[in-house]
């Protein structure tokens, strides 16, 4: 090799990563790229994660590879994906990506703390608030000014009825200590209970006192036929009904010692609260009782406020109630003795407790 063509394999072996080097310098040294990496970090990345959890628990994922880990092939028959499973096996590697599932022998498994968290039957509630953000809270965060724009509002079908019943659990501990302040023990006491959801606070009353009956009716016809059939999973059958239908229309005899509305005065417009509240107390016996339970404004709580915001853009219902507010509407709806209680000091959730003196 002369001198000139070691020259030139010299130059062109230290000209490579120069132009390398140059050219990471010129991305690093971009005003963008600090940004993107601070957002791929900070919010990127831990949104598709929580994306990624919300549909691995709502498919039933979670549950599955809590059991046990599983094929490509098992899971594609468990989530009943007759074709194309090529996509499937892309949906989850991309969870091992994210760090959520771990592939060993072929199988899939649970990987993460949080997964595995979820995973148990007993955070279900907790799971389903995942994909109620996921899928509820975060389109109208997405889509405001654009729905503003189009003149365009959700809908209660933009709802999936038995998730929401699902996350409204994570309150139940507060709803069990309202009903437990509020709830006659021993003597024959007969429940409506609007809203009814999965039907679990009234398993919880009819626990606690064995001789209740009740009457459980929900506005969506899937979540009441869920409560039919958990009712009966219950042993419950015999001492509660379930059936669908709107407290507005409802035609009931005044036979109702305690009527109950959990964590849905919200879905009814400030408007017609009043009147919906008098609908309530039509239905209680003389001397009976509503108990009434919600998440009120001014608790400076961040999910609360986006649960507002949706109320905002939606066809139906309305704001949070506010705890003065509700009071005044509830004697105007001619309760007496109203007071309004917190569970936990801290928390901005309340329990109100009116009582029907008409004869």
């Amino acid at each position: 090799m002369d001198l000139l063509s070691l020259a030139r394999t010299v130059k062109d072996r230290v000209e490579a990563p120069i132009t390398d080097v140059l050219a990471v310098a010129k991305v690093v040294t971009d005003p963008r790229t600090p940004l993107l990496l601070a957002l791929s970090t900070v919010v990127v990345t831990p949104l598709y994660r929580a994306a990624f959890l919300a549909s691995a628990s709502g498919s039933g994922v979670l549950r599955c590879l809590a059991v046990r880990p599983c094929d490509l092939e098992s899971l594609a028959d468990y989530l009943e994906v007759p074709e194309d499973r090529e996509r499937l096996r892309t949906w989850l590697d991309t969870g091992v990506r994210l760090g959520e599932f771990e592939v060993r022998e072929g199988c899939y498994r649970l990987r993460s703390t949080t997964a595995k968290l979820l995973a148990q039957s007993g955070n279900d509630a907790v799971a389903a608030a995942l994909e109620e953000i996921m899928r509820f809270h975060l389109p109208v965060l997405l889509d405001a000014p654009r729905m503003l724009k189009e003149g365009r509002r959700f809908s209660l079908d933009d709802q999936d009825g038995t998730v929401i019943a699902r996350s409204s659990l994570a309150l139940q501990g507060l709803v069990h200590e309202a009903i437990d302040r509020t709830l006659e023990r021993t003597t024959p006491i007969r429940l409506l209970e609007i809203g009814c959801g999965s039907g679990a606070y009234v398993r919880h009353a009819a626990r606690l006192n064995p001789r209740l009956t009740a009457l459980a009716v929900d506005l969506q016809e899937e979540v009441a036929v869920q409560a039919t059939d958990n009712m009966a999973e219950w042993g419950l059958t015999d001492r509660v009904e379930t059936r669908q239908g709107d407290l507005r229309t409802l035609e009931l005899q005044p036979q109702f010692d305690l009527v109950t509305l959990h964590n849905n005065i919200y879905y009814f417009p400030e408007a017609e609260r009043v009147e919906v509240l008098e609908r309530a107390r039509s239905f209680l016996a003389p001397g009976g009782r509503l108990l009434l339970t919600s998440s009120c404004q001014g608790g400076g709580n961040l999910g609360l406020d986006v649960l507002n915001l949706w109320f905002e853009y939606a066809d139906f219902g309305g704001p949070l109630p506010s705890e003065d507010e509700l009071v005044a509407q509830l004697e105007k709806a001619g309760f007496a003795d109203v007071r309004a209680s917190r569970i936990i000091p801290t928390q901005p959730f309340r329990a109100f407790v009116g009582t029907n003196v008409q004869a």
